[in-house]
């Protein structure tokens, strides 16, 4: 049982009322990697209390707040990462403060985990191998849902794995399929999050692909900040990573990009840059980030495209890339970019095919 007490202003012969003697029970509280409950007791002298974490994947129901006795139940998402991950609930009563560390173990690496090549000094901490054919899994990816001009000007309505049917995504013979396609006079097509409530902050973070065919298709391999309370800090003073990008009215050409306040697109200041990769819509290639507190560069098929370094300012107007990132899966039809020569409905359906999106850390 861990309490605080605080010293009391008043002389020794006063009457101790001590409002700030705060204990819990237990003091601190552990999770495997498959998650959980666990109920922590609180006791306070104070005349309420409340409770707070510093970590997304842990969610509190707090009972009995207004009294001086009650419960946290403290619940840990499943972790999918082979790291251990640790965070802290604060519990708060009058002058007290009572720090209750949460730790959680990583996940057994799997059988695939095993037979995967990993950079010097890195370790796999997540990845899909999409190997059992089907629909995504739930626990690690999420779909957008969102109509056409949502962003970019952009053609398409984003649906939930399927629409009248017809799957959006799918994972078939060992890949993920985000197919586009032409329904009833509107084009449909997926965009999908991994790990879209933590992400993954620095490290290596790569994708084998294949890109589809056709003027107006734009897909992406790209990441975001996960949390980000875009009211407070909007796009591109958020940051954003474009590992891979592509438009079918310029086939075959990847690029990379970063964009943020100082350095984005809207100001033509865009840190960017283009590469022929000759088969990219005919056959897979590896597009990788590799990123760390000092410089953030892309790599397809091994070969450097965009190096960029961090100032050393430690202004987010130009480098805003020091806090987690999710990654991003989507194709697009039309658009700023992709509809820039219009777009060729002939060319639907087109499907972009994933083979494996891995994320890797140092050890």
């Amino acid at each position: 049982m861990l309490v605080l007490v605080l010293p009391s202003c008043g002389g020794e012969d006063e009457p101790q009322i001590d409002d700030n003697t705060t204990a819990v029970t237990p003091e601190s509280v552990e999770f495997t990697a498959a998650g959980g409950s666990r109920t922590v007791s609180v006791r306070t002298e104070a005349r309420e209390w409340d409770a707070t974490t510093d970590a997304s994947w842990l969610k509190l129901t707090k009972n009995g707040t207004s009294g001086k006795s009650g419960s946290i139940e403290v619940t840990a998402e499943a972790n999918p990462s082979v790291k251990e991950r640790s965070a802290t609930v604060t519990v708060m009563a009058g002058r007290a403060r009572v720090k209750i560390p949460v730790s959680q173990s990583g996940k057994e690496p799997g059988p695939t985990d095993k037979d995967i090549e990993m950079p010097e000094g890195y370790s796999l901490v997540w990845h899909d191998e999409f190997a059992v054919d089907g629909k995504l899994d739930k626990t690690s990816w999420t779909h957008e849902v969102h109509g056409p001009g949502w962003v970019n000007n952009e053609l398409q309505t984003y649906v939930r794995e399927s629409f009248d049917g017809k799957p959006v995504t799918e994972i078939t013979n060992g890949n993920l399929k985000i197919n586009c396609f032409k329904h009833n006079g509107k084009v449909y097509s997926g965009r999908v999050y991994a790990n879209v409530n933590t992400g993954w902050k620095y490290g290596i973070v790569e994708a084998r692909i294949k890109l589809p065919k056709g003027r107006g298709t734009w897909p992406a391999f790209w990441m975001m900040p996960a949390n980000n309370d875009f009211g407070t800090t909007p796009w591109p003073l958020c940051g954003e990573i474009d590992i891979m990008e592509e438009v079918g009215n310029n086939p075959n050409y990847t690029s990379s990009s970063l964009h943020t306040d100082a350095y984005n697109h809207t100001k033509g200041t865009q840190k960017t840059a283009e590469r022929l990769t000759a088969g990219a819509q005919n056959d897979f290639h590896v597009y990788r980030l590799e990123w760390t507190e000092d410089y953030i560069r892309t790599y397809v098929d091994g070969k450097m495209l965009l190096s960029f370094s961090n100032d050393r300012k430690g202004d987010a107007r130009t480098w805003p890339f020091n806090k987690a990132f999710y990654v991003i899966l989507n194709l697009a039809w039309g658009g700023d970019w992709g509809g820039a020569q219009g777009v060729d409905e002939g060319c639907l359906p087109a499907t972009m095919e994933v083979d494996y999106v891995r994320v890797f850390q140092k050890d």
